[in-house]
């Protein structure tokens, strides 16, 4: 598993709802995108914060469109 599918738990999907596979996968695309541009990118603590909070808000983002696509 890659950081982002681990980050969003891919393979939880208790209603099987191909809605949420979907934002699942996009949210870990994203987190694992950030992951990499932070690699090769700056060591600075504040590039690294940035690359972090992205990484935050995008779990977040997915965290609230699963529950609206199960609503």
């Amino acid at each position: 598993m890659t950081l982002g599918t681990d980050r969003v738990r891919i393979k939880f999907n208790p209603s099987g709802n191909n809605e949420v596979d979907l934002l699942k996968q996009m949210a870990a695309d994203f987190i694992d995108q950030c992951e990499l541009m932070r690699n090769k990118g700056s060591v600075d603590g504040e590039h690294q914060r940035l690359w972090s909070l992205a990484q935050t808000h995008m779990e977040d983002a997915a965290m609230w469109a699963v529950k609206a696509a199960t609503f």
